[in-house]
């Protein structure tokens, strides 16, 4: 799928810590018929053989909806599961090592913590960035100071990539974030700890659509 192709309006990063006893996959098929457009599988604590699983277990259901599969921190795991992209943190191996072992085969987003980042990440040739965090959020306790709308703001006016607000997001604040620069707004707990995920990414997707026009 080529980067300008992709939709990043609702974006979806699994948790299995938070899914309530429910499977990735269950999440992830109820939030595609809600209408999220991007879906990042993050797994923190589980095997590599594990992780594979879990990808290729919604991989056949993602394209089947035109969906992306973005593959968090591990070049490996995306590869060798052939997803659409891979998304890095500030931590993880830097932009330039990975796009020298990817080519051109996949997307690479870059969590920005700052406008420095932002910017540098652009330079480097990211795709999309992640602009994180918006605001406070429990589900990453590794992460900077929120940027509030304001930081969003400054990095829409300084970077032409797509921008993925995250962190704290919900149905109170994601139409905010859109009027504020955001071309889409990644959720974790709003989707995969909601009662019914397909409900709370159908109530999202129509939010992200009434901010989005003019």
């Amino acid at each position: 799928m080529k980067p300008e192709n992709i939709d990043y309006s609702l974006y979806l990063v699994t948790d299995s810590g938070l899914s309530r006893g429910r499977t990735t996959q269950h999440i992830v098929e109820a939030a595609l018929r809600g209408g999220v457009t991007c879906v990042q599988l993050r797994e923190k604590t589980c095997s590599t053989r594990e992780f594979i699983i879990q990808a290729l277990s919604i991989k056949d259901h993602l394209k089947r909806h035109n969906v992306p599969l973005i593959i968090n921190d591990r070049i490996d795991i995306a590869q060798a599961v052939n997803a659409d992209g891979v998304h890095l943190g500030q931590s993880d191996i830097p932009i330039e090592m990975a796009k020298a072992i990817l080519k051109d085969s996949m997307i690479i987003g870059i969590s920005a913590e700052s406008l420095k980042d932002a910017v540098q990440a652009e330079k480097d040739g990211a795709d999309y960035i992640g602009v994180s965090p918006i605001y406070a959020t429990p589900t990453k306790t590794d992460s900077a100071p929120p940027l509030g709308l304001e930081g969003l703001r400054e990095m829409r006016k300084s970077v032409k990539i797509p921008l993925v607000g995250i962190g704290g997001l919900n149905r109170e604040n994601a139409g905010e974030v859109i009027k504020n620069g955001a071309d889409g707004v990644a959720v974790v707990s709003a989707i995969v700890a909601a009662n019914d995920p397909e409900k709370a990414a159908r109530e999202l997707s129509k939010i992200v659509e009434q901010a989005r026009r003019p």
